[in-house]
């Protein structure tokens, strides 16, 4: 038995010793699995080819992923410059912003009207007039019911924004801070403006008020749907699509109520003047947000001012 131990022992190393054989039994190995590899790749180029064709197909007949976005395959001016925007704000619009280990990025935001065209997420912005601040500029963000977010300019708290070299790293600033601490809007900076997209869907756009409080020179001016927000150089048609624009959810908040206010002082408008351009335009069903304990306070025509009930004061 012990010759036989030997002899198998003498027989492997033989075999290891025949290094050709070895070679030519993995080169048949490798030109099998080589074979095998181009074959696939073969396959599967042909198919991407032929999934391609169809999605191109697809598009240039409105249908499969070209109807779910809206796209025909001959767009209109308005259509194409849609989607230019959309690209901008995508691919372009935080370039240079975005810091990982502080803010959330900005999602993709698709809006489409009834007949599935994509439309504009922009509800508003805040325009930078200079990049000279004389100081206690403040910008508000405020919702019915969810209170009021502040963003002021070089103070000690953690909502605070610091003037940049340009405007544009202003904007930039400001932007990169509304994002951090937000719970309404994503912003954006596109030049000198901060642009303002809605961050929950259930927030409706006609309720979120933008208002800029700008003391001194004018350095900043805020708008909404198109329409400029400030009381300088304002005439009664302005107030009234102001009005028109602040009452479209039937609620005054309290920052709507104070530049309301600032542009009666600069048109010369009574506070009855008001209620009764608001009754005219709205009725009496109009209420304002409290600005003690956000209750909604109701309209007596009779007293041209509102009450709330649960403060016990006119407000």
């Amino acid at each position: 038995m012990g010759l036989d131990i030997r002899k198998g022992r003498k027989d492997a190393a033989e075999n290891i010793k025949d290094t050709g054989a070895i070679d030519e039994s993995f080169s048949e190995r490798r030109q099998m699995l080589e074979n095998e590899v181009s074959s696939a790749s073969r396959r599967g180029f042909q198919q991407d080819e032929e999934e391609l064709q169809r999605f191109k197909e697809e598009l240039a007949e409105g249908e499969g992923i070209g109807k779910i976005l809206g796209i025909e395959q001959d767009l209109d001016s308005e259509q194409e410059a849609s989607l230019k925007r959309l690209e901008d704000k995508w691919m372009h619009g935080m370039h240079g912003t975005y810091n990982a280990a502080e803010e959330e990025r900005k999602p993709l935001m698709i809006s489409f009207d009834k007949e599935d065209n994509i439309q504009a997420t922009e509800v508003g912005s805040v325009r930078l007039l200079s990049n000279d601040f004389d100081g206690g500029e403040e910008i508000r963000l405020e919702y019915p019911g969810l209170g009021t977010e502040f963003y002021t300019l070089d103070t000690e708290d953690d909502n605070s924004w610091s003037k940049g070299r340009t405007i544009e790293e202003t904007a930039r600033n400001i932007a990169s801070l509304i994002n951090r601490h937000s719970r309404l809007v994503f912003a954006s900076a596109e030049a000198d403006r901060i642009v303002f997209e809605l961050r929950d869907h259930t927030v409706k756009a006609d309720s979120l008020v933008i208002f800029v409080d700008d003391p001194g020179e004018q350095d900043m001016v805020a708008e909404k749907f198109g329409v400029e927000l400030d009381a300088r150089g304002m005439t009664l048609q302005d107030y009234q699509a102001v009005i028109e624009l602040a009452l479209a959810d039937g609620i005054i908040t309290p920052s709507e109520d104070q530049m309301l206010w600032s542009m009666r002082q600069a048109l010369d408008i009574t506070e009855e003047e008001h209620v009764e351009i608001v009754m005219a335009m709205f009725g009496d069903d109009v209420m304002k947000e409290c600005p003690s304990c956000q209750s909604m306070a109701l309209l007596f025509p009779d007293y041209s001012a509102w009450y709330c009930e649960k403060c016990e004061t006119w407000v």
